[in-house]
Protein backbone atom coordinates (compact mmCIF):
# COMPACT_ATOMS: atom_id res chain seq x y z
CA UNK A 1 0.00 0.00 0.00
CA UNK A 2 1.43 3.37 -1.00
CA UNK A 3 1.42 6.21 1.47
CA UNK A 4 1.73 9.97 1.35
CA UNK A 5 5.37 10.65 2.18
CA UNK A 6 5.99 13.68 4.32
CA UNK A 7 2.41 14.91 4.19
CA UNK A 8 1.35 14.60 7.81
CA UNK A 9 4.73 15.06 9.45
CA UNK A 10 5.88 18.20 7.67
CA UNK A 11 2.47 19.87 7.36
CA UNK A 12 1.64 19.38 11.01
CA UNK A 13 5.02 20.82 11.99
CA UNK A 14 4.26 23.87 9.87
CA UNK A 15 0.89 24.17 11.60
CA UNK A 16 2.75 24.21 14.93
CA UNK A 17 4.85 27.13 13.74
CA UNK A 18 1.75 29.02 12.64
CA UNK A 19 0.12 28.38 16.01
CA UNK A 20 3.21 29.71 17.75
CA UNK A 21 3.23 32.79 15.54
CA UNK A 22 -0.46 33.40 16.23
CA UNK A 23 0.35 33.72 19.93
CA UNK A 24 2.69 36.62 20.62
CA UNK A 25 3.96 34.68 23.60
CA UNK A 26 6.50 32.30 25.01
CA UNK A 27 6.05 29.74 27.73
CA UNK A 28 8.31 31.74 30.04
CA UNK A 29 5.89 34.68 29.73
CA UNK A 30 2.97 32.91 31.32
CA UNK A 31 0.62 34.97 33.42
CA UNK A 32 0.04 34.45 37.13
CA UNK A 33 -3.69 33.93 36.73
CA UNK A 34 -6.18 32.97 34.07
CA UNK A 35 -6.89 35.66 31.50
CA UNK A 36 -10.49 35.12 30.35
CA UNK A 37 -10.01 36.73 26.93
CA UNK A 38 -6.82 34.89 26.19
CA UNK A 39 -8.23 31.62 27.52
CA UNK A 40 -11.25 31.89 25.24
CA UNK A 41 -9.02 32.72 22.29
CA UNK A 42 -6.67 29.80 22.90
CA UNK A 43 -9.19 27.13 23.88
CA UNK A 44 -11.79 28.19 21.32
CA UNK A 45 -9.21 28.74 18.60
CA UNK A 46 -7.59 25.34 19.17
CA UNK A 47 -10.98 23.59 19.09
CA UNK A 48 -12.11 25.44 15.97
CA UNK A 49 -8.81 24.90 14.19
CA UNK A 50 -8.73 21.18 14.99
CA UNK A 51 -12.35 20.56 14.08
CA UNK A 52 -12.39 22.80 11.01
CA UNK A 53 -9.16 21.52 9.52
CA UNK A 54 -10.15 17.87 10.03
CA UNK A 55 -13.48 18.53 8.30
CA UNK A 56 -11.64 20.22 5.44
CA UNK A 57 -9.16 17.35 5.20
CA UNK A 58 -12.02 14.87 5.16
CA UNK A 59 -13.49 16.62 2.13
CA UNK A 60 -10.31 17.36 0.19
CA UNK A 61 -7.45 15.11 1.29
CA UNK A 62 -9.39 11.90 0.75
CA UNK A 63 -11.22 13.04 -2.38
CA UNK A 64 -10.88 10.56 -5.21
CA UNK A 65 -10.51 7.54 -2.91
CA UNK A 66 -13.39 5.28 -2.00
CA UNK A 67 -14.53 5.11 1.60
CA UNK A 68 -14.54 1.77 3.41
CA UNK A 69 -15.30 0.26 6.78
CA UNK A 70 -12.84 1.28 9.48
CA UNK A 71 -9.69 -0.79 9.10
CA UNK A 72 -6.02 -0.76 9.97
CA UNK A 73 -2.83 -1.52 8.11
CA UNK A 74 0.75 -2.27 9.04
CA UNK A 75 3.15 0.33 7.66
CA UNK A 76 5.90 -0.16 10.20
CA UNK A 77 8.46 -1.16 7.55
CA UNK A 78 7.83 1.73 5.14
CA UNK A 79 10.29 4.52 4.26
CA UNK A 80 12.84 3.05 6.72
CA UNK A 81 10.64 4.52 9.47
CA UNK A 82 11.39 8.12 8.48
CA UNK A 83 7.66 8.81 8.29
CA UNK A 84 7.31 7.63 11.91
CA UNK A 85 10.01 10.04 13.03
CA UNK A 86 8.07 12.74 11.18
CA UNK A 87 4.95 11.87 13.15
CA UNK A 88 6.84 12.03 16.45
CA UNK A 89 8.29 15.41 15.52
CA UNK A 90 4.89 16.78 14.50
CA UNK A 91 3.28 15.69 17.76
CA UNK A 92 6.16 17.22 19.69
CA UNK A 93 6.04 20.56 17.84
CA UNK A 94 2.28 20.91 18.12
CA UNK A 95 2.48 20.03 21.81
CA UNK A 96 5.23 22.60 22.32
CA UNK A 97 3.13 25.30 20.68
CA UNK A 98 -0.03 24.25 22.52
CA UNK A 99 1.75 24.34 25.86
CA UNK A 100 3.09 27.85 25.21
CA UNK A 101 -0.34 29.09 24.13
CA UNK A 102 -2.08 27.69 27.21
CA UNK A 103 0.51 29.23 29.53
CA UNK A 104 0.15 32.56 27.75
CA UNK A 105 -3.58 32.38 28.50
CA UNK A 106 -2.85 31.85 32.20
CA UNK A 107 -3.83 28.19 32.56
CA UNK A 108 -2.01 26.43 35.40
CA UNK A 109 1.09 24.36 34.77
CA UNK A 110 -0.70 21.03 34.94
CA UNK A 111 -3.41 21.87 32.43
CA UNK A 112 -0.96 23.68 30.15
CA UNK A 113 1.32 20.66 30.11
CA UNK A 114 -1.23 17.86 29.85
CA UNK A 115 -3.82 19.45 27.59
CA UNK A 116 -1.68 21.92 25.64
CA UNK A 117 1.14 19.40 25.37
CA UNK A 118 -1.29 16.79 24.01
CA UNK A 119 -2.55 19.02 21.19
CA UNK A 120 -0.44 17.19 18.61
CA UNK A 121 -1.60 13.77 19.78
CA UNK A 122 -5.24 14.87 19.66
CA UNK A 123 -4.93 16.41 16.21
CA UNK A 124 -2.95 13.58 14.64
CA UNK A 125 -5.29 11.00 16.17
CA UNK A 126 -8.09 12.69 14.23
CA UNK A 127 -6.12 12.27 11.02
CA UNK A 128 -5.48 8.61 11.78
CA UNK A 129 -9.20 8.14 12.42
CA UNK A 130 -9.97 9.54 8.96
CA UNK A 131 -7.27 7.34 7.44
CA UNK A 132 -9.04 4.33 8.91
CA UNK A 133 -12.06 4.94 6.65
CA UNK A 134 -10.06 5.47 3.44
CA UNK A 135 -9.64 2.56 1.04
CA UNK A 136 -6.27 3.97 0.00
CA UNK A 137 -4.80 3.92 3.52
CA UNK A 138 -5.89 2.77 6.95
CA UNK A 139 -5.47 3.33 10.65
CA UNK A 140 -1.81 2.86 11.55
CA UNK A 141 -0.89 1.70 15.01
CA UNK A 142 2.72 2.56 14.24
CA UNK A 143 1.75 6.15 13.46
CA UNK A 144 -0.15 6.38 16.72
CA UNK A 145 2.82 4.99 18.64
CA UNK A 146 5.05 7.64 17.05
CA UNK A 147 2.52 10.37 17.83
CA UNK A 148 2.40 9.22 21.46
CA UNK A 149 6.21 9.11 21.66
CA UNK A 150 6.55 12.71 20.50
CA UNK A 151 3.91 13.83 22.99
CA UNK A 152 5.52 11.84 25.79
CA UNK A 153 8.92 13.40 25.09
CA UNK A 154 7.46 16.87 25.54
CA UNK A 155 5.19 16.19 28.52
CA UNK A 156 7.74 14.01 30.30
CA UNK A 157 10.37 16.75 30.25
CA UNK A 158 7.92 19.43 31.35
CA UNK A 159 6.75 17.34 34.29
CA UNK A 160 10.20 16.10 35.23
CA UNK A 161 12.46 19.07 34.45
CA UNK A 162 9.99 21.96 33.91
CA UNK A 163 11.63 22.62 30.54
CA UNK A 164 12.90 21.03 27.36
CA UNK A 165 16.47 19.86 27.77
CA UNK A 166 16.09 17.75 24.61
CA UNK A 167 14.18 19.00 21.57
CA UNK A 168 13.05 17.33 18.38
CA UNK A 169 13.94 19.36 15.29
CA UNK A 170 13.52 19.04 11.53
CA UNK A 171 15.70 19.82 8.55
CA UNK A 172 15.47 19.03 4.84
CA UNK A 173 17.42 19.42 1.63
CA UNK A 174 16.82 18.62 -2.04
CA UNK A 175 17.92 15.24 -3.42
CA UNK A 176 18.11 13.58 -6.83
CA UNK A 177 15.40 11.06 -5.94
CA UNK A 178 12.35 13.31 -6.20
CA UNK A 179 12.66 13.73 -10.03
CA UNK A 180 12.50 9.93 -10.32
CA UNK A 181 8.99 9.95 -8.82
CA UNK A 182 7.66 13.50 -8.58
CA UNK A 183 4.06 12.41 -8.00
CA UNK A 184 5.05 10.93 -4.65
CA UNK A 185 8.27 12.71 -3.67
CA UNK A 186 7.30 16.15 -4.94
CA UNK A 187 7.60 18.16 -8.15
CA UNK A 188 8.18 21.71 -6.92
CA UNK A 189 10.87 22.79 -4.46
CA UNK A 190 8.44 23.21 -1.51
CA UNK A 191 6.86 19.82 -2.26
CA UNK A 192 10.25 18.11 -2.44
CA UNK A 193 11.33 19.58 0.88
CA UNK A 194 8.10 18.41 2.52
CA UNK A 195 7.62 15.03 0.84
CA UNK A 196 11.03 13.58 -0.04
CA UNK A 197 12.15 11.48 2.92
CA UNK A 198 15.57 11.07 1.31
CA UNK A 199 16.31 14.68 2.21
CA UNK A 200 14.59 14.75 5.60
CA UNK A 201 16.49 14.58 8.89
CA UNK A 202 14.85 14.42 12.31
CA UNK A 203 17.14 15.58 15.10
CA UNK A 204 17.28 15.14 18.86
CA UNK A 205 18.94 18.37 19.94
CA UNK A 206 20.37 18.14 23.48
CA UNK A 207 21.44 21.04 25.69
CA UNK A 208 24.63 19.99 27.55
CA UNK A 209 24.49 22.93 29.96
CA UNK A 210 21.08 21.79 31.20
CA UNK A 211 22.75 18.48 32.17
CA UNK A 212 25.54 20.19 34.11
CA UNK A 213 28.12 21.19 31.48
CA UNK A 214 28.40 24.75 32.83
CA UNK A 215 31.49 25.57 30.76
CA UNK A 216 29.38 25.66 27.58
CA UNK A 217 27.14 28.59 26.61
CA UNK A 218 23.45 28.03 27.41
CA UNK A 219 22.40 28.31 23.76
CA UNK A 220 24.81 25.63 22.42
CA UNK A 221 23.24 22.24 21.73
CA UNK A 222 24.59 18.98 20.35
CA UNK A 223 22.27 17.18 17.96
CA UNK A 224 21.94 13.58 16.81
CA UNK A 225 20.07 13.23 13.52
CA UNK A 226 18.37 10.29 11.79
CA UNK A 227 17.89 10.07 8.04
CA UNK A 228 17.69 7.60 5.17
CA UNK A 229 18.50 7.61 1.48
CA UNK A 230 17.90 5.58 -1.67
CA UNK A 231 14.08 5.43 -1.40
CA UNK A 232 11.66 5.96 -4.26
CA UNK A 233 9.04 3.56 -2.91
CA UNK A 234 7.61 2.93 0.53
CA UNK A 235 9.13 -0.55 0.44
CA UNK A 236 11.54 -2.55 -1.74
CA UNK A 237 14.36 -0.09 -2.29
CA UNK A 238 17.55 -2.07 -3.03
CA UNK A 239 20.58 -0.14 -1.91
CA UNK A 240 18.74 2.15 0.49
CA UNK A 241 20.41 2.83 3.81
CA UNK A 242 19.97 4.67 7.09
CA UNK A 243 22.01 7.67 8.20
CA UNK A 244 23.04 8.97 11.62
CA UNK A 245 24.40 12.51 12.00
CA UNK A 246 26.28 14.37 14.71
CA UNK A 247 26.23 18.15 14.58
CA UNK A 248 26.24 21.26 16.81
CA UNK A 249 23.00 23.22 17.04
CA UNK A 250 21.59 26.43 18.48
CA UNK A 251 18.90 26.57 21.18
CA UNK A 252 17.49 29.96 20.23
CA UNK A 253 14.96 30.04 23.05
CA UNK A 254 17.88 29.95 25.53
CA UNK A 255 19.29 33.22 24.18
CA UNK A 256 18.20 36.01 26.57
CA UNK A 257 16.37 38.80 24.73
CA UNK A 258 13.83 41.39 25.88
CA UNK A 259 11.71 41.71 22.74
CA UNK A 260 8.53 39.60 22.80
CA UNK A 261 8.54 39.51 19.00
CA UNK A 262 12.10 38.21 18.96
CA UNK A 263 11.32 35.62 21.64
CA UNK A 264 8.41 34.37 19.55
CA UNK A 265 10.64 34.23 16.47
CA UNK A 266 13.26 32.27 18.43
CA UNK A 267 10.53 29.92 19.64
CA UNK A 268 9.64 29.21 16.02
CA UNK A 269 13.27 28.78 14.98
CA UNK A 270 13.71 26.10 17.61
CA UNK A 271 11.58 23.77 15.48
CA UNK A 272 14.38 23.76 12.87
CA UNK A 273 17.88 22.35 13.07
CA UNK A 274 20.27 25.13 12.10
CA UNK A 275 22.74 24.55 9.23
CA UNK A 276 26.09 23.50 10.70
CA UNK A 277 29.02 21.14 10.10
CA UNK A 278 28.00 17.51 10.52
CA UNK A 279 29.48 14.04 10.58
CA UNK A 280 27.42 11.40 8.77
CA UNK A 281 27.54 7.68 9.55
CA UNK A 282 25.91 5.58 6.84
CA UNK A 283 24.20 2.26 7.35
CA UNK A 284 26.16 0.81 4.43
CA UNK A 285 29.41 1.41 6.31
CA UNK A 286 30.43 4.79 4.95
CA UNK A 287 31.39 7.89 6.91
CA UNK A 288 31.17 11.37 5.41
CA UNK A 289 31.84 14.86 6.69
CA UNK A 290 29.78 17.92 5.72
CA UNK A 291 31.09 21.46 6.09
CA UNK A 292 27.49 22.69 6.19
CA UNK A 293 24.49 20.38 6.44
CA UNK A 294 20.77 21.09 6.67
Amino acid sequence: MEVRPGSIGAKAALMALLLAAACSCRAQERTDSLRAGRALLVAGGAAMFTTGSLIALNKTWYQGHARSAFHGFNDGDEWLQMDKLGHANSAYQLGRAGHAAFQWAGFDDGLSTWLGGSLGLIYLSGIEYLDGYSSAWGFSGWDMAANAAGTALFIGQERGWHGQRMMLKWSAHLTDYAPMRPDVLGATVPERLLKDYNGTTIWLSINPRAFGWKALPPWLNMAVGAGAEGMVNARSNPGSYRQVYLSPDIAFSRIPVRSKVLRTFFFMLDALKMPAPALEFRGNGGVKGHWLFF
